[in-house]
């Protein structure tokens, strides 16, 4: 194994473990607050290395580094009879608002995470402004119109700030059609057009190129747009999750953790010749993305996630009472089951992706 194989590992592990905890921190956090006991913080699943005990609650850390729980009082009290029974700082006795809050507070401490790397980035690096620095003879874009110097304001009604969006935009097309607006020497112009299908990429193309305009943040801006950045990524990411629902993306375009360390050794790799600043500045993008991936996915409505747990107090919230604790934990233990053959089946994907 190479040294740069060795140090990616590293990264992607420390990467991971900060994800992973401020996660799982902000569930602990919003839990004690709210007056509910957490018998354990795990960082990583399978056996435990690490076990120390601060106040009530033991913090563990395990031996394989993908994941994490916070272990609440009384979540593993299954029965009606053995609900009666808990204390009362448990968590089936805390209010539904509570428990709520709880289960929102993981993904929303990712999005958090994931704001204080954007606003590192954007101070050392600048943004890419939605300027166009080259429009592609024949293209979609010049029979519409649009110039080199166009700056993109609006595609499809949704303001554009940064230059990425319209790539994402572009890289999610299927061949529907596009109202742009653009502004030009300060006058606002709107066309609608239809990307181009190229044969030989296998994809759509609006017709413009380049990078975007960097633009050097002062203070202010750099909070304005460290906030488009986390907001890019997560369009990136729902974007992504709409089209593998609606079947563009193939089995090769998931990837597990064994995938997650390859991009990690890959962004390494390409960033270490020019120097310690660009590989972290690199990496740290990644992590973005990573984290807000990690809460958005988290917040999705399917059984074991926290989405899944919100959908069961809400419903409690409605209805006044809880739905019963065998039926949901029936419901969870299943969806933990697909969750655990989903993984298996990505990791063998991205084992044998290696060996192509």
């Amino acid at each position: 194994m190479s040294n740069n194989w060795i140090v990616s590992i590293l990264l992607f592990i420390l990467i991971l473990g900060i994800i992973v905890i401020s996660h799982e921190f902000g569930h602990f956090a919003m839990a004690r607050r709210s007056g509910i006991r957490v018998n354990e913080f795990d960082v990583g699943f399978g056996p435990t290395l690490l076990r120390r005990r601060f106040g009530e609650t033991d913090f563990c850390l395990k031996l394989l580094p993908f994941g994490g729980a916070c272990v609440f009082e009384g979540m593993d009290a299954l029965e009606e009879d053995e609900r009666k029974d808990l204390a009362p700082d448990a968590f089936p006795n805390a209010p539904v608002g509570s428990r709520i809050a709880t289960v929102l507070a993981g993904p929303a401490a990712n999005f958090i995470l994931g704001y204080v790397f954007a606003l590192i980035i954007v101070a050392f690096c600048g943004t890419d402004l939605p300027v166009i620095k080259e429009v592609i003879e024949d293209s979609a874009a010049m029979e519409a119109g649009i110039e080199a110097g166009d700056e993109i304001v609006k595609i499809n009604g949704k303001s554009i700030h940064l230059y990425r969006e319209i790539s994402l935009y572009s890289m999610m097309n299927y061949g529907e059609p596009l109202t742009i607006t653009y502004k030009r020497e300060g006058e606002r112009n709107t066309v609608t057009l239809t990307p181009k299908f190229d044969e030989e990429d296998n994809r759509y193309y609006i017709g413009i190129r380049g990078a975007g305009e960097l633009h050097s943040c002062n203070a202010i801006e750099v909070f304005q747009y460290g906030f488009y950045e986390i907001e890019y990524w997560v369009r990136a990411t729902t974007s992504s999750l709409s089209s593998i629902f609606k079947g563009h993306f193939s089995r090769d375009d998931l990837a597990g953790p064994v995938g997650v360390a390859q991009v990690v050794n890959d962004t390494y790799t390409e960033a270490q010749p020019y120097g310690p600043l660009v590989v972290i500045m690199s990496l740290l993008n990644l992590a973005t993305l990573l984290t807000v991936n990690l809460g958005i996915i988290n917040l999705l409505p399917l059984p074991a996630l926290d989405g899944g747990r919100l959908v069961f107090l809400v419903i409690e919230a409605i209805r006044g009472k809880p739905i019963p604790p065998e039926k949901e934990g029936m419901v969870h233990l299943a969806g933990f089951m697909a969750l655990m053959l989903l993984m298996v089946l990505v990791l063998f994907n991205d084992i044998s992706r290696l060996f192509r």
